[in-house]
């Protein structure tokens, strides 16, 4: 398993895995406790869009901070700010300046992080060893996550959110250490050309975020209310899904290195249009429901190595990696925003919560022609590099 030998990147799916725990917790419950707390569910929607608006805004300044303290000095101070939303977020009763400020530090947080992070990630893997490597952290993600949500369910309904959420904020910050070991990757202070480069991040993460907005945060709601506004059994089915979904990562990360790509495409959004599918007809049927839930993790497995291999390859190649980067979770944020508060205006006007996850089917449509035709230009460009020259 030559995949294994990157140092570096064993302790980047070992950060990942544990700031996974904190993901699959206080994360996986972030929608649904903002419900339960008093905010209404098109009011659920309208926040997150303010967060992914709030960190389409901030993006801009990462690149210069990162110049000046290099790529793992960022990537750790935005996982510790990540963590102080949490308890913000066990603060929050309904709408007001508590939610305001919630708001505020999760945009600054979650775009410091993932951009950082993303960056970090794209600039020290292997190219030959992407997909199984991005493979390995998915499945080592699924497996961490099986507990996660069983406990975070269990504090929340024993101890109450000021506990659940303040472990989830401590484990967020010790995923830090890992990257104490990992080598520092500075960032030039001009890179011509590379938000140009920067486009086919931006368009896929525009796809990607769009259908997130549906079949992520307003299914969280959607599965909730299918599951009796019971946190317990909420996280029970965030559970079952990440059993479901431990070893799917592996597998196609594989089928991806070998070169595999187009059929990895077909593969992954097929099995994702049907989950789409799926989910928007359990809405209110618990049996289906968690069906639904526990297939998604396989989905992801499948579906996230296709879309990071094409991602972290063409921004390791591009003039800055970070810049590149930052553009494509600017394309994210927008496509997330936009799926969010469509949703929020479909449920304001009484459209079943189904309707407005049927809408990741047009992201799902529009990944599946993207995805495609870059994994098809990757492929014609491997058949040039491995043809003889005419002289030869």
């Amino acid at each position: 398993m030559a995949f294994f030998r990157n140092t570096t990147v064993n302790l980047l799916n070992l950060h990942y895995a544990i700031h996974t725990l904190a993901l699959s917790g206080g994360a996986g419950f972030f929608a649904v406790y903002l419900f339960e707390a008093g905010v209404s569910v098109p009011g659920v929607f309208v926040s997150i869009a303010l967060i992914l608006l709030g960190r389409f805004l901030i993006r801009p300044v990462i690149v210069g901070l990162s110049a000046h303290w290099g790529l793992r000095t960022m990537l750790v101070g935005g996982t510790l700010l990540s963590a102080l939303q949490y308890p913000l977020l066990s603060e929050v009763h309904g709408a007001g300046a508590v939610l305001y400020a919630l708001i505020v530090m999760a945009a600054a947080g979650d775009t410091v992080y993932w951009s950082t992070y993303h960056a970090y990630f794209a600039s020290l893997g292997d190219d030959s060893h992407r997909g199984h490597q991005i493979g390995a952290r998915e499945a080592v993600a699924a497996l961490v996550g099986i507990a996660s949500p069983l406990l975070t369910g269990w504090l929340l309904v024993s101890y109450g959110p000021r506990v659940a959420f303040g472990i989830t904020a401590i484990t967020v910050g010790l995923s830090s250490l890992p990257l104490f070991f990992t080598p520092e990757v500075p960032i030039a202070r001009s890179a011509p050309g590379a938000y140009r480069a920067a486009l086919p991040g931006i368009v896929l993460f525009l796809g990607d975020g769009w259908i997130c907005a549906g079949y992520v945060f307003v299914w969280q709601i959607a599965l909730f209310l299918s599951l009796g506004k019971n946190f317990l059994a909420y996280g029970g089915a965030l559970a079952v899904a990440a059993l479901v979904g431990a070893l799917g990562g592996l597998l196609l990360g594989r089928h991806i290195d070998a070169g595999h790509g187009k059929r990895a495409v077909w593969l992954s959004l097929g099995v994702y249009s049907v989950i789409v599918i799926l989910r928007a007809i359990a809405v209110g049927n618990a049996a289906v429901a968690v069906l639904a839930n526990a297939l998604s993790a396989l989905g992801a497995c499948l579906y996230i190595p296709t879309l990071m291999t094409i991602v972290y390859t063409r921004s390791k190649s591009a003039p800055c990696t970070l810049r590149f980067q930052v553009a494509a979770e600017g394309g994210w944020d927008i496509g997330g925003a936009s799926g969010l508060l469509l949703a929020a205006l479909l449920t304001a006007y009484h459209v079943p919560l189904g309707g407005s996850i049927l809408l990741s089917l047009l992201g799902v449509a529009a990944m599946f022609v993207m995805l495609g035709h870059y994994y098809n230009i990757d492929a014609k460009r491997e058949r040039s590099y491995s043809e003889p020259s005419p002289a030869g």
